[in-house]
Parts: structure tokens; C-alpha cells; sequence
């Protein structure tokens, strides 16, 4: 049997860039900067770092200094002079995407920018956008792909089938990612710091015995939450569940169709 072998690849990326941007409202619905980490990676097409890898000279590289150069200026001209700031997060990620792909040329494929907003949402440990966009000069380029990630959103809710369960309410640590089916400049972005601030009020106001009821409850609602989401996985965590174990779970993914039969 013949060795699994990954493809060649070729990235130059920056990773974890802190900064501070206008992309919109912060979590109290504020709009102002707020901080943000970016990360980028450049894919070059293959092989493209060899003549770097054998003359030793940056020269013959993209140039991660001048990348991360050109994305701090472009943040801070965005908060100079009145300007009101990025045109949400997606506006944000089109503007570091072109930067990355004019830097890089023809030598990028593809560029994949990661957006982590820490604090945008008020009871969960993280927010983040993951962006992957094909070079414009493909002639079926497509939009790219897109996931959004809900971080350690910790609920108070009655879970669980023992009568100690029934009475008090216990932690559910619940992380959720979002696929959408749009690119960059399709339809209206979607709200989801309204969408987790709605999930999170019928969660607790609700009651259940199971984790799989719990978590497909999470999985259908954030399905039907927009027509731009075209599948949802949700993972929940329950920490008090087993003493000698960290938590017990459940993860389940379905696609937005699943729910519109």
C-alpha cells in the first residue's frame, strides 16, 4: 500500500497581527474600534519558494514584512481623518485580500484571511471569520469560501435526565460554525451578533434531558437563521456532567436543506 503523501505546498503567512478597527458595531452597539487579530496566509503557486529556498534571498519571496507593512497602513488610514471605518468585517477582509494578492502578483493562487474579534460577543470566548478567496485573474474564479466561528458560548440551561438535573441549571459550553454559501460583495452580511443574542435567549429559556436535543436545537435555528448559511455544525460541552473527566459531549453538522423538507 502506497504512503499517504500531502500535496506540495507553498505559504508564506502572517499570523496573529494585532490591531484596531471600525468594522461595525462592538458588543455593546457601539460603533467604534475595536480590536481585532488578523491572520493571513498567501498560497503561491507550486513550488514557488524553491528559488528562494535555494538562493537564500527574500527577493526572490513575498516579503511577510512588507505585507504586514501594508496591512497596519491600511488599518490605520481607516481611523485617520474622520473616515468612518471598514465596511463590516467582509469589507475588512476584501480590503486586506487585495492588498495581500497586489503584493504577491501572479505568484498566489489564493489568499486566506482569518479574522478573530475577541470581544464581540458578549458571552462566548471568541469570534472569527475564515476567508479563503481565489486569485481574480482565474476565469472561474469563485466567490470563495467562508466560515464563521461562535467560540465557548457558555449557557446557563436545565439539561440532563436525573432529578438533580432537573432542578438547577448547569454550564453548556457550546461552539458553532457557520458556513455560508455567498462571497464577498453578494447579499446583505449576515447579523450575527443578533443571531447568537436570539439563540441564546431560546436556549435558556428552554429545558432539556439531552445533549443531541440540545445541540440539534442549535443546529436547525442557526440554519434557518439566514439564506446565506448553508450548513451549521454546533459542538456542546457538558463540564459538570463526569467527575473524572473534563466534560462530555456532542457535535453534529447538517446542511440548511436538511431543515427545508
Amino acid at each position: 500500500m502506497t504512503d499517504f503523501l500531502p500535496p506540495t505546498t507553498d505559504v508564506v503567512f502572517i499570523d496573529t497581527l494585532r490591531l484596531s478597527a471600525n468594522i461595525g458595531y462592538d458588543c455593546w452597539g457601539r460603533r467604534r474600534a475595536q480590536p481585532i487579530e488578523l491572520t493571513v496566509y498567501l498560497h503561491l503557486k507550486n513550488s514557488y519558494l524553491k528559488a528562494a529556498s535555494q538562493s537564500d534571498n527574500v527577493l526572490d519571496s513575498i516579503h511577510y514584512g512588507h505585507l504586514s507593512k501594508a496591512i497596519s497602513t491600511l488599518a490605520k488610514s481607516k481611523s485617520e481623518n474622520g473616515d468612518p471605518g471598514f465596511d463590516g468585517i467582509d469589507g475588512l477582509i476584501g480590503e486586506v485580500a487585495q492588498e495581500a494578492l497586489k503584493l504577491a502578483g501572479n505568484a498566489a493562487d489564493e489568499v486566506r484571511v482569518v479574522v478573530d474579534i475577541p470581544k464581540l460577543i458578549l458571552l462566548a470566548g471568541g469570534f472569527a471569520v475564515d476567508y479563503t478567496i481565489p486569485h481574480p485573474s482565474y476565469p472561474l474564479a469563485s466567490p470563495g469560501t467562508k466560515k464563521v466561528y461562535v467560540k465557548e458560548l457558555i449557557l446557563p440551561v436545565i439539561i440532563g435526565v436525573n432529578p438533580p438535573e432537573r432542578e438547577s441549571k448547569q454550564r453548556v459550553i457550546t461552539s458553532i460554525t457557520f458556513y455560508e454559501r455567498k462571497g464577498l460583495g453578494g447579499a446583505d452580511p449576515v447579523d450575527y451578533q443578533k443571531i447568537v443574542c436570539d439563540l441564546t435567549k431560546e436556549l435558556e429559556a428552554s429545558s432539556y434531558l439531552t445533549l443531541e436535543k440540545f445541540v440539534m436545537h442549535v443546529v436547525r435555528s442557526g440554519c434557518l437563521a439566514s439564506e446565506a448559511i448553508e450548513a451549521v455544525t454546533a459542538r456542546a460541552q457538558k463540564p459538570s456532567a463526569l467527575s473524572f473527566a473534563h466534560s462530555s459531549g456532542v457535535e453534529i453538522t447538517r446542511a440548511r436543506s436538511v431543515f427545508l423538507v
